[in-house]
């Protein structure tokens, strides 16, 4: 929940300077729904940001109806959205979403044609009892076992919780363990296993983005605080191209 009108224009003008030349990696930006209208509007503006997709960072269940203050998937879509989050650690904490809840969400993207990045991640707590790998799969199977004719259409991020936010992160090692397992899990649900990309998010900044892109089943990152700064943001950019 960061951003205003003014600081929006300044972000993307400033990546706009620094993707003159196309980069070789995906990027997209989620931005809170009361922006999203701005920032395809920037992005109409600034040539070099139509390498820049938009995305979301929640969306209702439902289609429509009476549920005051949700935004669906089809108003997404109509606002030009290519993909939205579902799921964020925050979410499931703060506002008390389920595992069936997030594949809910998941189905109803999917049903208007927008990505969905799906967040799964474990807690200290979870991790210090060594749970992560069973708190992971758990997340994970109920998006498969709802959305499992298309799961191949999902982004998987991600995002250890203790991570999130305190300036802690997994070690690449550590990250990379995980990742493998969800890898391994995807490969047992769909034979296109190898088109879904599992993003890495927690904490990656401008410092340690190079050493966790660089684990083989790390694709990406998910970017919190970094996005921000336009010249981390760059600077993560770039490490993903290499």
């Amino acid at each position: 929940m960061n951003g205003s009108l003014a600081a929006n224009e300044a972000l993307l003008a400033a990546l706009a300077q620094g993707l003159a030349v196309a980069p070789a990696c995906e990027i997209v930006v989620c931005v809170p729904a009361p922006y999203l209208a701005q920032v395809q509007a920037l992005r109409a503006a600034h040539g070099s940001l139509s390498v820049v997709e938009l995305g979301a960072q929640d969306v209702s269940a439902h289609a429509s109806g009476a549920y005051t203050g949700e935004v669906s998937s089809a108003m997404l879509k109509d606002l030009g959205c290519r993909y939205v989050i579902v799921g964020h650690s925050e979410r499931r904490q703060y506002h008390g979403e389920t595992d069936a809840l997030v594949a809910d969400k998941t189905g109803a993207a999917l049903a208007s044609g927008i990505t969905p990045i799906v967040c799964i991640g474990e807690t200290l707590a979870e991790r210090e009892a060594g749970r992560t790998e069973e708190v992971v799969k758990r997340q994970l199977a109920a998006v498969i076992h709802a959305n499992g004719h298309c799961i191949s259409e999902i982004v998987v991020a991600y995002e250890p919780v203790w991570a999130i936010g305190t300036g802690k992160t997994a070690s690449p090692q550590e990250a990379q363990v995980v990742h493998a397992v969800l890898r391994a899990q995807l490969k047992a649900a769909t034979d296109q296993f190898a088109r879904v990309k599992i993003l890495y998010g927690g904490s990656m900044n401008a410092d340690n983005a190079a050493s966790l892109l660089g684990q083989p089943d790390i694709d990406g990152g998910l970017l919190g605080g970094a996005s921000l700064k336009s010249v981390d943001f760059l600077k993560i950019i770039a490490a993903a191209q290499v």
